[in-house]
């Protein structure tokens, strides 16, 4: 099979001639740019530096050659602008605090404060407020909360609204060229178009614009979603319609190229719980949700990607009844998440989008013995009977030994009869 052939199988709960494996192909299947750059070096490609595709996360963009040398089977086609709202474009050379040079687009614009602090702005703006920071030796950007006071009385849903319109030409033209640079390479192709993400709490903040408005701090936008429903409805709702218009010119535009839509990264769990009700999604979350899923199973071949860390296994029905096609990343680590169970109960109705090895603890911190032995097991509980494509649980994070990440990619193939 191709690349392409395997995830459709596998989407289709048919057993394909290989576990599928995607690596970087959605913001939250990727890999840190250090890990990227070690992978090149281990296996002896061409020596350039690594684009940071993702600034937010610094997930480091994975090449054809290094997509050849793992073993992956999916192409990404990633937002128009990043999470500080920029276009990825005329690349230059930055260096990280470990001294890893790496290439950044020429509109990721730095300053540091009197801490060490890396300050970046938003749109490349200096003269913006800074709306991320990267900790002096970290590795990934935090959010900078730039929420004014709130006054109950003047509180607009229109305010939470700005970031969401109607799409743009430019948009549509990038989405048409990024789906023809990879069309020939065989592989099953996700799309992040942006625009359908009710409440992502990475997103609520605003990174990406200069001086938001509205209920834009974490906290208090987590207490709004008991609080103040109404606004949140208001909010989404007027959101829901703007995508639905826009879905229908991202369409005609890409047609059904594309397998997968990432639909939303909005997190629901903890390490055990959830962070509502299952009744609060149903009332709050799963209108929106189901109509967007609707809309696509109407009109195109996409299969939706729903994003949720943590203990979710309460709402697998409540995502499975919201139309989600496939849940990610399984963080099998969180409570109820065990994954022979989630296989299951769920596993007919819904594919499992990761869960292949841990990366809270295995994968960074164990022998690669210990990550051979996880990454068989999942593979052995997860593929039966399809539904399932290989990818770690969330991103791989910086400094996770290089000899761990091979003992991964080399246990799929030995999963798979290719090594």
């Amino acid at each position: 099979m191709t690349g392409k052939e395997r995830v459709l199988a596998a989407l289709s709960h048919k057993e394909p001639d290989c576990v599928p494996v995607d690596f970087g192909g959605t913001p939250t299947s990727g890999m840190h740019v250090s890990c990227v750059a070690a992978l090149r070096e281990y296996y002896g490609l061409e020596k350039r530096l690594v684009k940071v595709w993702e600034p937010y996360q610094m997930l480091g963009l994975i090449e054809d050659d290094l997509k050849e040398a793992i073993g992956i089977d999916i192409d990404g086609i990633y937002a128009y602008e990043t999470m500080f709202g920029f276009v990825n474009e005329n690349w230059k050379q930055w260096r990280m605090d470990d001294g890893l040079e790496v290439l950044v687009s020429e509109h990721f614009k730095t300053t540091v404060d009197e801490n060490g602090d890396t300050l970046i702005y938003p749109k490349g703006d200096t003269s913006a407020p800074p709306s991320g920071k990267i900790p002096k030796g970290g590795y990934f950007a935090d959010t900078i909360i730039r929420q004014k006071p709130i006054d109950e009385d003047k509180l607009n849903p229109e305010d939470n609204l700005e970031e969401f319109g109607p799409v743009k030409d430019e948009v549509l033209s990038y989405f048409a060229g990024e789906i023809k640079k990879v069309s020939s390479n065989k592989r099953g192709i996700i799309a992040t178009f942006g625009g359908t993400a009710f409440g992502d709490i990475a997103l609520v903040p605003g990174p990406f614009m200069k001086y938001p408005k509205g209920i834009r701090d974490v906290e208090e936008w987590y207490i709004s979603t008991h609080t103040r429903q109404d606004y949140i409805h208001k909010v989404f709702s007027k959101q829901c319609e703007i995508a639905l218009a826009n879905l229908e010119k991202i369409y005609a535009v890409v047609g059904d190229a594309v397998d997968v839509v990432f639909v939303c990264g909005t997190d629901f769990g903890t390490q055990i719980s959830t962070f509502c009700s299952e009744e609060t999604f149903r009332s709050l979350y799963m209108p929106y949700y189901k109509q967007i899923n609707s809309w696509i199973h109407k009109n195109t071949n996409w299969k939706t990607f729903k994003h949720s860390c943590g203990a979710v296994e309460t709402f697998m029905n409540a995502f499975i009844e919201s139309g989600f096609d496939i849940v990610n990343p399984v963080q099998c680590s969180a409570a109820g998440m065990d994954p022979e169970h989630l296989k299951k109960e769920y596993g007919e109705k819904i594919t499992f989008w990761g869960g292949g090895i841990d990366t809270q603890k295995v994968l960074p911190f164990g022998t690669p013995d210990e990550v051979r032995k996880q990454v068989l097991e999942r593979c052995k509980i997860c593929s039966k009977d399809g539904g399932f494509v290989f990818n770690a649980i969330h991103n791989v994070q910086a400094k996770t030994p290089v000899e761990n990440m091979i003992a991964v990619i080399d246990a799929v193939k030995e999963f798979n009869g290719l090594k």
